[in-house]
């Protein structure tokens, strides 16, 4: 008779591994080998320091939601301290971490392993404010790394908790639980704009609502538009910041802007059919008729007088076709 050796199923070697040393073990939901993602379970009190480095899959990106015990991960004379109520994560490549669960208190924690196919999928390569130990899982580059630990906010804590009890049925369970490594990783994989980048978001919003401002005070008053410097005083800033500013948000110069606004304005009177030409361009703040008209002909192609009959609804109607 032939025999035929048993194969341990997926995760026993790590589950003997932390039962050696008197966990309570159990993997939550999947298979770093075959879905690139495992969510597992930790429990356990330790008389000594326990060196828990060993449990790291090479290749792996490892998230810790470290709900009780004080633990740390160390790489290159740098450390990350786990505490109780943090996430940190850190990718284990060829250099070996080191990893210490601290002795007289219990340890409550879950981590979840993840390969970097698994990463790439759901990050993609285009994402941006990524923390740098992510990036370069994502764009391919080896090396061990640190990356960051964060306090777990109520919310994230209701989050962790869930993983242990999922709302859904067994056979939603493999799609829940990757959407959850999804949303995790979009709490802690990322890292805040720099303060540049703050400021220079900051300067955008304030630029755009400038201009928006003038756009708004030259609408009112086409006839007697504001200057640029009582456009600056109102809108808190120098002349010459404003008149660079408005350039690079609306693409034209002032003078250029309030041209457009006022040969709109216009065409608008002429179509109404309530306004003749001389009223029009007084009606938009032009003295003078001829500059009025040679404004109009560049801006639409034909004298004022014959616009509103050059309109491609008005020549169908003045030949029977609409």
């Amino acid at each position: 008779m032939t025999s035929h050796t048993a194969v341990p199923p997926p995760g026993a070697g790590e589950a003997a591994l932390w039962r050696a040393a008197g966990a309570n073990w159990r993997q939550l939901f999947g298979d770093f080998a075959r879905l690139g993602v495992s969510f597992e379970w930790h429990e356990l009190e330790t008389p000594k320091d326990l060196d828990w480095s060993s449990s790291f899959h090479p290749g792996s990106l490892e998230l810790c939601l470290n709900l009780n015990g004080l633990a740390e991960v160390g790489l290159g004379g740098e450390t990350l301290h786990l505490q109780t109520g943090t996430a940190g994560f850190y990718r284990q490549d060829e250099e070996p971490l080191t990893a210490v669960r601290k002795s007289g208190t219990p340890h409550h924690f879950i981590t979840v392993e993840m390969a970097p196919a698994f990463v790439m999928r759901v990050l993609g390569d285009g994402t941006t404010h990524l923390h740098p130990v992510v990036q370069a899982v994502i764009q391919g580059n080896p090396g061990s790394g640190l990356g960051s630990v964060t306090a777990l906010s109520p919310r994230q804590r209701e989050l962790v908790a869930s993983l242990r009890h999922p709302p859904v049925l067994a056979g939603a369970q493999p799609v829940w639980y990757q959407a959850k490594a999804a949303e995790l990783m979009g709490e802690f994989f990322f890292q805040p704009p720099t303060s540049d980048e703050l400021f220079c978001h900051r300067q955008q919003r304030v630029s755009r609502d400038r201009v928006e401002r003038v756009i708004a005070r030259l609408k009112s008053d086409l006839v007697h538009p504001p200057t640029l410097e009582q456009l600056g005083k109102e809108v808190g800033c120098s002349p010459y910041y404003l008149s660079r500013t408005f350039s690079k948000e609306v693409g034209q110069t002032l003078p250029q802007y309030i041209r457009q606004l006022r040969l709109e304005r216009a065409a608008e009177l002429l179509r109404s059919g309530r306004f003749n030409v001389t009223e029009a361009a007084m009606e938009v703040g032009y003295n003078s008729l001829s500059h009025f008209s040679q404004a109009f002909h560049q801006a639409y192609g034909c004298c004022p007088g014959l616009y509103p009959m050059a309109t491609p609804t008005q020549m169908a109607a003045r030949n029977g076709q609409g």
